[in-house]
């Protein structure tokens, strides 16, 4: 079951997810770190990398008054306003292949991406 907190004034709809597999492996990354109570995955857009932007995936205790919080599958996730206007109808997923595992987001609002899949630009 997914659960999203917005700032009260914002819409529910086309927002960032998070997807099953996304969930299951934020749990178990957070399960295994020393003092997992209060941990939860940041997912922020940053200005730089290949193509302008870029995804950064951090463990973070601290959340802003305006964080969106994520509930999925026993997983939180924040993202601030600013990087959730990016992220508008994207999903959070996780990828584990032959050349490893990591996050990555499927991005609708995204032009072009680079090969490592943590930049990208917009239209």
């Amino acid at each position: 079951m997914s659960q999203t907190t917005p700032p009260s004034d914002a819409p529910l709809a086309g927002r960032f997810s998070v997807s099953p597999g996304a969930a299951a492996r934020i749990v178990e990354i957070i399960s295994q770190q020393e003092e997992p109570d209060g941990l939860a995955l940041r997912v922020a857009v940053l200005a730089g990398g290949c193509n302008g932007f870029q995804y950064q995936f951090k463990l973070d205790t601290d959340r802003a008054d305006d964080d969106i919080v994520i509930e999925q599958d026993g997983a939180t996730v924040l993202v601030d306003p600013v990087s959730l206007d990016l992220l508008e109808g994207a999903q959070l997923q996780f990828v584990d292949k032959l050349m490893g595992a990591h996050f990555t987001v499927a991005n609708p609002n995204a032009a072009s991406s680079c090969g490592c899949g943590t930049s990208f630009s917009l239209a």
